[in-house]
């Protein structure tokens, strides 16, 4: 890991740690609730508090919140130091709205998905419970907004926070609207460019939000704000083909290959066999609901993934999505006019080095 990734990284960590505590203070306690009534305990806010936390305490790659840093920087370069060191400030305090947006996303994806683990660990919906994971996945979209209340910037400005935040979320929740729609349905097909829409909500918009925030905390003008959004939406996408083809081939880490297959996914490589074979349609339908009633283990799970690999559809998705990202990132990171900054370079590093990893 990059040196410079692992300093911000540590400063992140600390900042995600404040406004989600394992042990309740008093201070945060004021901040998310303001004045409860004293008989509510720490066994109460537990069943808030250590389904997420547990979750975040296993890792990820927290690439988002470190874009949003890497983008401050960027969009703050050319400032006086007194106005980059305030930027950096709100950067990195705003993070928590990515990080726990996300880590929202997963327990909800995860009941919804009927998915018994996560980064190796049993779903938070099998440790404790669908109703405690479901109630403590709500709370921490919510929960993120807390950050905003201790930022040192007009009210105006925090508005702005607020509004963006809450667009985002809005989107986020329509893409797992379209993919929850044509995963019940194995017979629904989406088209190339409903699944890109899905993706671009459920996936890229946390990279929006991400870069957004980061820009903004940054003092770019709203123009600005909005193209590199729309970069990093693009970028989230080529992340998500990435991931919908390493689900087929070895696995994604803490899951098991072929998952999506059992969940009914119409992932892009799916797309691009049906593209290419129409006629296999009722095949791999066949095949999607006999996964889905026999669970990761059927046949049906690696017949599935068998036709796909054999067309072609598997590579060639792969290669779309690395060019997406490829293509967004450098334009991202020149969108400021100097792709050679310590930011823009910096950036690059970061979205190499999770391409690698496909």
């Amino acid at each position: 890991m990059n040196k410079e990734f692992s300093e911000r990284l540590q400063k992140i960590e600390g900042v995600l740690n404040t406004y989600l505590p394992h042990q309740v203070n008093d201070d945060w306690r004021s901040l998310s609730f303001g004045a409860i009534d004293s008989c509510v305990s720490q066994s109460h806010l537990s069943n808030l508090l250590d389904p997420c936390k547990s979750l975040i305490d296993l890792g990820g790659k927290r690439w988002r919140p470190l874009l949003l840093v890497l983008c401050a920087e960027l969009a703050s370069s050319k400032k006086s130091e007194a106005e980059k060191k305030t930027s950096l400030e709100n950067a990195y305090n705003i993070t928590p709205l990515v990080e726990f947006a996300h880590t929202a996303s997963l327990i909800h994806d995860d009941i919804e998905d009927c998915a018994d683990t996560r980064r190796g660990k049993p779903a938070a919906h099998i440790s404790y419970g669908l109703d405690v994971a479901l109630n403590a996945g709500s709370w921490l979209y919510f929960e993120a907004s807390t950050c905003i209340k201790n930022l040192k910037i007009s009210d105006s400005e925090k508005l702005r926070l607020y509004e963006l935040f809450l667009l985002e979320l809005r989107r986020l929740h329509l893409g797992q609207a379209m993919d929850i729609l044509w995963h019940r349905n194995p017979d629904l097909i989406p088209s190339v460019a409903e699944y890109t829409a899905m993706v671009r909500n459920k996936t890229g918009t946390l990279s929006r939000l991400a870069v957004k925030l980061g820009v903004l905390a940054g003092g770019a003008e709203p123009e600005l704000i909005e193209k590199a959004g729309s970069y990093a939406q693009d970028v989230g996408t080529g992340f998500q083909i990435i991931d919908d083809v390493i689900n087929l081939t070895t696995g994604n880490p803490g899951k098991k290959r072929g998952d999506d297959i059992v969940e009914g996914k119409k992932s892009l490589p799916v797309l691009i066999h049906l593209e290419k074979s129409p006629d296999d349609a009722a095949k791999l339908a066949s095949l999607f609901s006999q996964a889905r009633a026999e669970g990761i283990d059927s046949p049906a799970v690696e017949d599935a993934i068998s036709i796909l690999s054999q067309s072609g559809a598997v590579e060639e998705a792969k290669n779309q999505g690395k060019k997406i990202i490829s293509e967004n990132a450098n334009a991202l990171a020149g969108l400021f006019g100097d792709s050679q900054s310590k930011a823009a370079l910096l950036i690059k590093e970061l979205f190499d080095l999770l391409q690698s990893k496909a």
